[in-house]
This record gives C-alpha cells, structure tokens and sequence, in this order.
C-alpha cells in the first residue's frame, strides 16, 4: 500500500490535511489566479501557439503536479526560460499554422513529460548538475535576450519573420525605420512595461495584474483597436481543454524531441532549485527525484490536453506563498478558477492588447538575467566567466535549440579538463607541520635522499594516463639525488580505467629496467580492487597505507639515515 502511496505525494497530504489550511488555501488560489491568466496567455504568445493554450497549459499542468508532485507550494504552468525553446521549434514546423502550432508544442510537452518521468524513476535527478553555474548563467542569459528580441515586433505592433536573434533585431531596426511601427501599440506596451517593473519591489502590490488590466480598459475604454490598429487578443473559445494525442508524423520529429528533452532539462534545473529553496524554507524535505516524476506528470497530462511545456514559476510561487498558501490545494483553486473563467466569461479579456502581452513577457525575460554573479565569477576566476559569454554568444547567434547544443559541449569539455590536466606534485617534509606537502607551496621542504613523493590530484583514465606517465619521468629527471623509489601519493585518484592500468605496468617495467621502484601509497580500496581484476595489483609490491608508513619503510630498507 505504502509502496504506490509514495508516488502520489499529492495523496499522503490530503490524509494529513489539516481544515485550518482550508480557507488560506483558498484565498491563495484565488490571488494566484489573478497571475495564472495574463501570464499564461503572455507566455502561449510568446511560445508561437494561440493564447487560450496557455490557460489549458495552466489548468491540467497544476492539477496534475498537485497528485504527484512533493513541493507543497511549489506553482506550476507556462514559464518564460521555456519560451524561446519552444519557440525555435515550434515557429518552423507550423509555418504559420496555429492549428499545428498546438499540436508541435503539446508533442513537445509529452516528451518533456516521458523524459522527466524517465529520469526520475531512474533516479538520475543529478543530472542537472552537470551544468557548471557560469554555464547556466550563460544558458540563461542567452535566452533571456532571444525571449526580449521575439517580443519586440509585438511591442512595437507589427510582425517579422524569424530568422534568429540577431539577425531579428537587424530585421526589427529595419522594420522601425521603414515607419511599419504602431505608435499607440508601443505606447500601450511600453507603459505597461513601465508600470510592472515600478510596482515590482512591492511584492504584495499586485503590479503585473494592475499594469495588464488597466491597458485592457485603456484599449477597450477609447477603442484603440478600431480607431488605431491595436492589436488585442480577442474573444477566447468556449470551453475547457479536452484530450487530444499529438502527431505530426516523422517530419520535423527528431526537432521535437530535441527540443522536449532541452525543456525538460531547463524545466528541471529551475524546478529543483525553487523547490531545495522552499523546502528549505518551509523545512519539509523534497526527493529529487520525486519532483522530476512530478514535473514530468505534469507536462505530460498538460501535452494530452493541448498544453505546452512547463516548468516551476519563479514569480508566482511566491505569490502563493505570500498569500498564505499551505498545500497543493492552491495550485488546484487556481486551476479550478481559470478553468471557470473560461466556461462563464471567455470574453472578458478581448480587448487585452498584444503589446501588454509582449510587456509581461519582456519583463519576465529582464528578470532572467544575471549580471550581478557574473562579476564576481568575473573577479575570482575569469576563465568561467568566458565559458558563461560563450554559451551566451552560441545562444544569441545561433538559435536556442543549436545554444543548447554548445552549452553541453563546453560543460562536457570543462568537466573533461579538470581530470585531462590535473595538478600534480612533489612532497617533502615542512619543519613544524605534521605531514608531506607540495614543495612549490613549502621551497624549504626536505626531500628524502633517494626518494619521491609525487601526487596526483584526479582520476586516471585515458585522457590523463599518457600525462602521468611523463610527470613521472619528468619528476624522477629533475630529482636532486639519484632515484631508488618512487611513491605515489594516490588518496586523490578515485577511479581507473583499461588504459591508464596498462600505462601504469608499462611505466613499472620502464622504471624497474632504471633501477627505480614504483610504489603507491594510500590507494583507495576499490582502486585496489580494480587493479586486482585488471591482475595488475602484486607488481606494484606493497600498499601503503600512509605516505609516512611508506617513507618509514624506505628508510628502513635501504638504511638511509634521514629523520622524518
């Protein structure tokens, strides 16, 4: 019973629920739902599908995160990191038709959902850590400026075609000087825009919702629409979302996949530090892996009802919070409430105009950057600070679907270069410090007459073996005394494969042919049990436990008078 129990978070709550959370969970609901239209709408724009399919991407995405996602506040629906990407596949392969536009995106979203789902049953929720911080940053930052850039033709009231970020914002400076600009639209959006970000500090001001409402009654109020060509949303269809399975047959599908499995690795990377955030915060813990499954359930029912991909929302979970929400119960009355909005009043936002939305969206993408940490990483390392305006520069000219591509290359060449070019040394004895340390640190060190202490700061493995190999030689050449032993201090190597086994017995037989022994010391055991299967492990004669047992030994055997 237990056992299918704790894939259903959502369950174990309602058993514990408490009926003093009832009405702070209801009223939180009902002030969340004040954010889930407008900046579901905005975000269904921006991602290239017709606006109603952000509510649908809102409704079932929160009902079904509420049943099997662990995060009790956490809030769930359209996000705007997730724009961009969903937009670089969704624009190409529909060529302009919203009907399969829907259907590009909500196949999207069902292969966001297997892939979260996948993970989290797997246990693979570590996978988003791969990704350096300077990495994400760039990542982000990238898109941040292509979700600012798709937005600016609607801001300014007129329409492009994509061909890229920058290469849009030459096609959108063009546009301007051609005079295609509709004044009042830019007027309406950027004052709007204006008015967000002043309200925004004040978080118990609802500024997104007030700046959205009053440019609808501005709009609809003087008829701007009419009497200037302000372009507005118009009346939403009827209804609620119902089940649909998207195809699009195989062409364009591998883009689709791509695409589902990027968002689902943004979507995760941003879930799952909201999530550590709030659980640290409410001091409920939160399974990892669980929330994957939970993001996937939610993407994928939301995909199966002719929704787009989600992810968590950095801006309204704390409006739920700050409301007073208590359990996944707010996320459902905000469901529930946008659901009946669409069922009693679907016109009342017609005259909202497309320029808003575009500000809501701007806004959203002007709080994705980070600057403030760059230049710190700036200060202290500057070679992470230029893999972060790498990846930025890849997402900027190149798109984002082709951004997260070079995004992994850099992090899997970072991740590679720690262990190809690790740092190495040669100890010695520091006069009053306990222990054997890197002689370049400590240049009065002792060094043992006959003797070589080398460390090596890494795994061995392929790419690193053949660099050991020279080291060592390089380190025997360059001793001030001719070489009986050498010892390596092996506490920092983890791990070791096929082909550093097999350089390791060419070396020995080199060195043993020079008069030179080749020992180590403090070897993890199950380095130890490798070199055993590899039936390696007894040509290297004794283990050391410690580099002083090791030491004690050579001065013992060889009678070397020099006191430790």
């Amino acid at each position: 019973m237990n056992d299918w129990k704790r894939w259903l978070p959502g369950l174990q709550i309602i058993s514990r629920y408490e009926a003093a959370w009832l009405p702070r969970d209801l009223m939180a609901g009902l002030v969340l739902t004040t954010m889930l239209v407008p900046v579901g709408i905005a975000y269904a724009v921006a991602s290239g599908v017709p606006g109603i399919y952000g509510l649908y991407a809102t409704i079932v995405p929160l009902l079904a995160y509420a049943l099997f996602g662990p995060s009790r506040i956490l809030v769930l629906g359209p996000d705007s990191a997730l724009a961009a990407v969903i937009l670089a596949v969704v624009a190409p392969l529909s060529a302009g038709d919203p009907a399969r536009a829907v259907m590009v995106a909500s196949l999207m979203a069902v292969v966001s959902g297997l892939v979260c789902i996948l993970i989290g049953v797997l246990r693979l929720g570590f996978v988003t850590e791969l990704l350096s911080k300077p990495i994400r940053y760039g990542y982000m930052n990238g898109i941040a400026l292509t979700v600012l850039i798709s937005q600016l033709p609607k801001l300014f009231g007129f329409s492009i075609d994509s061909a890229g970020p920058l290469r849009n914002l030459v096609r959108i400076t063009q546009a301007i000087q051609d005079g295609q600009s509709n004044w009042t639209a830019f007027a309406v959006g950027a004052g709007t825009l204006v008015l967000i970000l002043l309200l925004k500090p004040y978080k118990r001001i609802p500024g997104l919702l007030i700046a959205v409402v009053a440019a609808t009654v501005v709009v609809g109020t003087l008829g701007l629409d009419d009497s200037a060509g302000v372009k507005v949303l118009g009346p939403l269809p009827q209804g609620l979302p119902s089940f649909a399975l998207p195809w699009i047959g195989l062409e364009g599908l591998s883009q689709v996949v791509i695409g589902g499995a990027a968002v689902a690795m943004v979507a995760f990377a941003d879930t799952s530090v909201l999530s550590r955030t709030y659980a640290a915060k409410t001091g409920v813990a939160v399974d990892p892996n669980q929330e994957m499954i939970g993001l996937g359930a939610a993407n994928l029912a939301g995909g199966l009802f002719q929704g787009f991909p989600i992810s968590s929302s950095s801006s309204r979970t704390p409006v739920a919070e700050a409301a007073g929400a208590k359990t996944q119960l707010t996320g459902v009355v905000g469901a529930l409430t946008v659901a009946l909005l669409l069922v009693v009043a679907p016109n009342l936002l017609q005259h909202l105009p497309s320029s808003a939305l575009a500000a809501v969206v701007i806004a959203a993408a002007i709080g994705l950057f980070q600057f403030d940490d760059l230049r710190r990483i700036y200060r202290i390392q500057q070679w992470e600070f230029w893999l972060s305006i790498a990846c930025f520069v890849g997402v900027a000219v190149w798109g984002v679907i082709h951004g997260i591509g070079i995004a992994i290359v850099i992090a899997v060449i970072e991740f590679l270069w720690d262990g190809w070019r690790p740092h190495h040394a040669v100890m010695g004895r520091v006069d009053g410090i306990r222990g054997y340390h890197d002689i370049t640190r400590y240049p009065d060190a002792r060094l043992v007459p006959g003797l070589v202490l080398f460390r090596w700061d890494a795994p061995l493995f392929f790419a690193n073996a053949e660099l050991f190999s020279q080291r060592v030689r390089e380190t025997i050449a360059q001793s001030p005394t001719p070489v009986r032993r050498i010892i390596v201090a092996a506490e920092p190597v983890t791990s070791i494969d096929v082909t550093s086994a097999d350089m390791l017995a060419e070396l020995e037989r080199a060195l043993r042919e020079c008069g030179i022994e080749l020992r180590f010391a403090e070897m993890k055991d199950p380095v130890k049990d490798k070199l055993k299967r590899f039936e390696m492990l007894e040509r290297f004669g004794p283990m050391y436990p410690t580099i002083g047992a090791a030491v004690d030994a050579y001065l013992e055997e060889y009678e070397v008078d020099w006191k430790p």
